[in-house]
């Protein structure tokens, strides 16, 4: 291990760490110490046999550095609280612009609750960047503070509304992707935009975005996503333009999918010469393994195996789908077929910024499925607490093409973290008994911490995640 220099940040951590490194795989970790130099994970150990000596002997290795240790150790009884470590959720849909909608629906479906709710309020984001400013920082902050340490962003169609968005994310430290929504067809007049603008915004945008990440001494922290809102709102020779640049430049694509019966009907009638909704961007050159798919709810098995064909990602969006009846997604039936998936918030046709709200809520509606179906499918229909937690870290990282940076407690990973205590004075209470004590066996352990994790994710919210770090840099 080698020694740090004066300019190193140094978190030495030790306590409980929990993750899902596989679909239905619970990893707990008790007692361990991590080492964290300028944001990556760079030593773990779980079998210390002296905690204090093993803390001494590393804050003298890197005494030049910037150094902060962090200790859970203390037990149960001592304050009534039970702390892991957990990494950081990663949301794979959500509009910041329509953050003031949050929780309001009224009785409309998608295509009346755009135009009634959404339209005006991305309107005046992109002609007030005084309001956008306000209205960004609290969705950034927000989610920030119910553990979202990354988030993918529609923004406006406004360029520079787009551009605050990026340069906010990377201020107060949330990793994000942040787009230009695209819409030249099929708009309303007051919010749309030429082919051409559409066109040249987003390759201005590309580079802008990636040169700010190097003005703040960051490396595709923030990164431009090419954003064509969806299928019907943008014209055939935009979307091959983007497809264009997604190639040239390795931007990712972010849209929706099969939302809603009324869509997928818009859809075909103005695009009849592709075979169903899917084929439309496949067509247009938008399908690929940097695309990103929110709800895919409606799907046909041909459009299923295309999108495993292409390696695409799916958002789910079950607060979304729920609150705007627009249906019910077959996870397990997506997982089953290998397709990536993910967990998105769909801020503000879902009402919580909260991807913990988003696990539960995905965890409800898979039963909601499997109440649809015979007794031995609808078993395999079910999701467990395990995998929505996985959907919620590793999913998503899966799905953003950051597996190999964000999602576990691994080495060389980035510590993406947040620290979840629950018990004594909080939402979530845990009984003594509930505990492991030293006479518990292996199994009696992992099964009283499941217990534990499972009683956080249906219980548990923003008051339970204390601290939360972005790359080792500590956001809430």
């Amino acid at each position: 291990m080698n020694q740090s220099s004066s300019n190193d940040k140094v978190l030495i951590l030790y306590g409980n760490f929990v993750d899902t490194p596989k679909l239905n795989q619970l990893r707990v970790r008790t007692e361990t110490l991590v080492l964290v130099v300028n944001g990556k994970i760079v030593f773990i150990d779980d079998s210390i046999s002296n905690k204090q000596k093993m803390i001494a002997d590393m804050k003298q290795l890197h005494a030049k550095a910037d150094v902060q240790v962090i200790d859970n150790s203390n037990s149960f009884k001592e304050n009534g609280k039970v702390k892991f470590f957990f990494p950081g959720f990663i949301d794979t849909h959500c509009h910041a612009a329509q953050y003031p909608n949050i929780g309001i629906f009224g009785n409309t479906t998608l295509l009346d609750w755009l135009e009634k709710y959404t339209f005006p309020l991305e309107k005046e984001l992109s002609t007030n960047l005084e309001k956008a400013e306000y209205v960004y920082k609290k969705v950034i902050q927000k989610t920030l503070q119910n553990g979202t340490t990354t988030i993918s962003y529609y923004a406006t169609i406004d360029k520079e509304s787009t551009r605050l968005l990026a340069k906010l994310c990377l201020e107060l430290g949330q990793r994000a992707f942040v787009g230009k929504v695209c819409m030249d067809m099929n708009s309303p007049d007051y919010y749309t935009e030429s082919h051409e603008d559409c066109v040249e915004d987003n390759k201005e945008l590309v580079t802008s975005i990636r040169t700010m990440n190097q003005n703040y001494g960051k490396s595709k922290f923030v990164e431009p996503i090419l954003t064509p809102r969806f299928a019907p709102m943008v014209q055939g020779k935009t979307m091959k333009e983007l497809g264009k640049i997604s190639k040239e430049f390795q931007v990712p694509i972010q849209t929706h999918l099969s939302e809603t019966f009324s869509e997928i009907e818009l859809v075909m009638e103005t695009f009849p010469n592709s075979k169903d909704y899917t084929s439309v961007y496949k067509d247009h050159d938008l399908l690929n393994e940097r695309t990103v798919l929110a709800h895919c709810i409606h799907l046909s098995d041909d459009e299923a195996n295309m999108i495993k064909k292409e390696n695409a990602g799916v958002s789910h969006c079950p607060v979304s789908n729920s609150s705007i009846t627009s249906g019910e997604c077959r996870v397990r039936w997506l997982l089953e077929k290998g397709i990536k998936v993910s967990l998105g918030t769909d801020m503000s046709g879902g009402y919580a910024p909260s991807i913990l709200k988003t696990a539960r809520q995905g965890l409800l509606v898979s039963r909601h499925v499997a109440m649809k179906t015979s007794d031995e499918v609808g078993d395999r229909d079910k999701l467990s607490t395990n995998e929505v937690l996985y959907l919620a870290t590793v999913g998503g990282a899966g799905v953003m093409n950051l597996n190999s940076i964000v999602g576990t407690f691994d080495l060389g990973m980035s510590f993406d973290a947040q620290l979840i205590e629950i018990g004594e004075g909080t939402n979530v209470d845990v009984f003594d008994w509930q505990l492991t004590s030293s006479s518990d066996d292996y199994n009696l352990i992992m099964e009283k911490w499941q217990d534990i994790v499972d009683k956080w994710v249906f219980l548990g919210d923003d008051r339970e995640t204390t601290k939360v770090w972005v790359e080792g840099r500590q956001v809430k």
